[in-house]
């Protein structure tokens, strides 16, 4: 079987996933030092050590998102949570991968193929952090870690014209294909800015899950996963609060 077609199966299984279903994805970002912080986006490594304890101790396991949404498809997903990381930090490999390893879980990487072995140079005010190479991202592949886009270069999608979204979302599957010898499942909107135009754009590129932040009503579904936001400040009775939030929907 071609990775293309492998890919096609396994994009079945996720839009088959049932619009009101809410699974519950886990957004991370940079684990580092939090000190110099100004975006809210980073946790120390004791402290997701901490988070996914939280988890494991309530028979839970974190997940990628494609393996998430499979399992909720055939219903086999009551003790599994997402774990995502966005813009593809080197120090996932480091400092994320062990700690994900020591509790028995997998993630999915949100990769920006233009700028692998770069660094994060769209955010104005935080320190520079690099971005996982070539090594670091067949490192997380051979870990079981899900690689998946997240556009080619941190674009607000919904300010782009039409070529440039193709660019954005076709192109980074392509560029990720070829790194990885396999068509990537899923992508993730760049500062969680999602409308139907851009929908359309990640769907008609051949993914099979789009996650977002926090999509307007009409949007949410298998195309614009919300997911909370998870940072240093998070710990166990935040981490039941937000639960709680995702469990009533809100």
């Amino acid at each position: 079987m071609s990775a293309d077609t492998a890919t096609a199966h396994s994009a079945a299984d996720t839009t088959a996933l049932d619009s009101t279903i809410r699974p519950w994805i886990l957004m991370y970002h940079s684990v580092a030092d939090p000190t110099d912080d100004p975006y809210g986006i980073t946790v120390a490594r004791d402290r997701l050590d901490l988070q996914l304890r939280w988890l494991r101790r309530r028979g839970l396991i974190g997940v990628g998102v494609g393996t998430l949404l499979r399992a909720h498809a055939h219903g086999h997903a009551a003790n599994l949570v997402g774990l995502t990381f966005d813009d593809g930090y080197a120090d996932f490999i480091d400092a994320a991968l062990p700690v994900l390893r020591h509790h028995g879980c997998t993630a999915t990487l949100f990769v920006l193929p233009g700028r692998i072995g770069g660094t994060n140079e769209w955010d104005p005010d935080g320190p520079r952090r690099p971005l996982v190479g070539e090594d670091g991202i067949r490192t997380a592949i051979a870990a079981g870690i899900e690689i998946a886009s997240h556009g080619l270069a941190h674009t607000d999608l919904t300010r782009t014209d039409d070529e440039e979204l193709r660019r954005e979302t076709w192109h980074s599957r392509q560029w990720l294909a070829e790194l990885t010898g396999t068509a990537p499942e899923g992508f993730c909107y760049p500062y969680g800015t999602v409308d139907a135009r851009v929908v359309g754009a990640v769907r008609d590129a051949g993914y099979g899950y789009a996650c977002a932040i926090r999509p307007a009503g009409a949007l949410t579904g298998p195309y614009a996963l919300p997911r909370t936001h998870i940072s240093q400040a998070d710990r166990s009775v935040r981490l039941g609060v937000k639960r709680l939030r995702h469990r009533l929907g809100r």
